[in-house]
């Protein structure tokens, strides 16, 4: 956002405009003494907000910059008279008000997950026995995904109810049916008003129900059809005209045999925007800013995005090694807290550097350890084939060794941690352990994980709690194993494609 925020100051200087900066956070580059014309160091509340407008006069206010939480002011501000550029507070409403979006979807003919309002425990329970279990919760309105959980059961869904509703009464629940291993999609598109460019579709790495912050992801998509492809595109230009986006939208969508579900539509710039500009070339922010003052796109030279010949993978980086005591499992709740990019003409490559870059670099030989859910265990046999034909030796936990093996992979059983010694994590202590790949279902099985997971980021390892991540590992390390490492400039990317 900082990004998106610093951009938009350097559009308005090229068009001769001055900038007034409000932003609370001394961390960032937006908050530099000579970045913007004038700097207000304060918090993004209505209150203060509007005592900044009173006394600058300004020509209207940017709220599509700063994330989430400018964009709760859109309304108080609009009706206070304050006139705020970009795409109208009514359709920044439309997006994320739960019901009205349901409306806007159904206008459009697209499709959401089974999903019902939920504004009292019992309502809640009635909804999920009818879509069944699993289910994702959450507010209205929120940050970072805070709040949300994907519920496997009544029980679960009763304690997440006392504790995430007492905070917003006014504002119901939503629970939508959790598509398990589907493949959730990105995209970010800029809009002046009738002219929708999508700039980029990612292809996240995890399935869907992993904050897409946190989500390792793939610019273009690396194993989705063409047809996938050009139908998310068509739909968000259909999102973009009808809620008159002007400047950049953001889009998520699941994608579960072949059908497309829209996730959700935020009328603002995503994180995704600093990854897409440099993948593509073309600096969206910027663009954006310059369409909120009357710009059009054709007039800023931009009628479609360049399709780049080379994939860029980006991967975030958890601050997991100072925080022990964090549990690394990924979910709706995001705990990254910055990423890197990896670009190649060769997806291997390109999901190899920026694993490299995020500190886990993918390992060339060794052992491997394997535990996964029951679910998994199909999916987990293609994998450990090829880690068998890379070199790799494998060991796993009883339930999963007696599949592979019944299946006739060669695979050594290692015992849990509740089992006896000696068991997987002082495995992973000695230094016997290269690759990691734990998935799990249960709270119960969560806790025995933990200690594994802990101990794998403290070596450092590739470590991987998904099915789609192990895949990805495994191309990343066929790649490294096969061709030698090269490197290019971004500028030469561009220039190509």
């Amino acid at each position: 956002f900082d990004y998106c925020c610093v951009h938009a100051v350097m559009a308005l200087r090229e068009e001769g405009i001055e900038s007034i900066m409000v932003n609370c956070n001394p961390e960032t580059v937006s908050t530099d003494y000579d970045t913007s014309d004038r700097l207000y160091f304060e918090p993004l509340t209505e209150e203060d907000v509007l005592n900044i407008v009173e006394r600058e006069q300004p020509l209207g206010v940017v709220l599509q910059f700063g994330g989430q939480t400018p964009l709760k002011l859109a309304l108080p501000l609009s009706k206070a008279g304050v006139r705020i550029l970009g795409t109208s507070p009514d359709a920044i409403d439309r997006a994320e008000d739960r019901e009205r979006f349901r409306d806007l979807l159904n206008k459009l003919g697209l499709r959401q997950a089974e999903s019902g309002m939920a504004r009292s425990v019992d309502e809640a329970l009635k909804i999920a026995a009818k879509i069944t279990y699993p289910v994702m919760v959450r507010p209205s309105y929120v940050l970072g995904g805070r709040s949300m959980q994907i519920v496997y059961d009544e029980s679960g869904l009763l304690e997440y109810m006392k504790s995430a509703v007492k905070a917003s009464p006014k504002h119901p629940v939503l629970i939508d049916k959790y598509l398990s291993d589907a493949i959730e999609v990105d995209a970010d598109a800029i809009s002046d008003g009738t002219n929708v460019v999508v700039a980029g579709i990612m292809e996240h790495i995890e399935e869907a129900g992993v904050h897409s912050g946190d989500s390792a992801c793939s610019l273009p998509p690396y194993s989705l059809d063409h047809s996938v492809v050009e139908e998310i595109r068509r739909q968000m230009k259909a999102l973009a005209l009808e809620l008159g986006v002007i400047g950049l939208m953001n889009a998520q969508f699941a994608i579960k045999d072949h059908t497309i579900y829209v996730l959700e539509v935020n009328p603002r710039g995503s994180r995704t925007v600093p990854f897409v500009s440099k993948a593509i070339g073309v600096p969206l922010a910027k663009l954006a800013m310059k369409t909120m003052v009357g710009k059009t796109l054709p007039e800023l030279g931009l009628t479609e995005a360049p399709a780049p010949t080379h994939l860029s993978v980006k991967e975030s980086v958890f601050p997991f090694n100072k925080f022990p005591g964090v549990d690394v499992l990924l979910g709706p709740e995001m705990k990254s807290t910055g990423e890197v990019m990896g670009i190649d003409q060769d997806f291997g490559w390109a999901f190899a550097k920026s694993q490299a870059g995020a500190g886990a670099p993918l390992p060339k030989g060794g052992m491997a350890f394997i535990s996964v859910k029951e679910s998994d265990r199909p999916a987990t046999l293609e994998v450990v084939t090829q880690l068998l034909r890379l070199g790799f030796t494998i060991e796993a936990t009883s339930g999963t060794a007696e599949y592979l093996r019944s299946h006739g992979v060669q695979a050594d059983t290692v015992h849990k941690v509740k089992e006896g010694r000696p068991h997987i994590v002082d495995h992973i202590k000695n230094g016997q352990v290269a690759l990691v790949v734990n998935t799990v279902r249960t709270a119960s099985s969560h806790a025995d994980s933990l200690s594994i997971r802990r101990e794998a980021l403290n070596k450092g390892l590739a470590y991987y709690t998904t099915i789609r991540g192990a895949r990805a590992a495994v191309m990343g390390i066929e790649a490294i194993l096969k061709k030698e490492l090269t490197i290019r400039s971004l500028q030469e990317y561009h220039h190509h494609s």
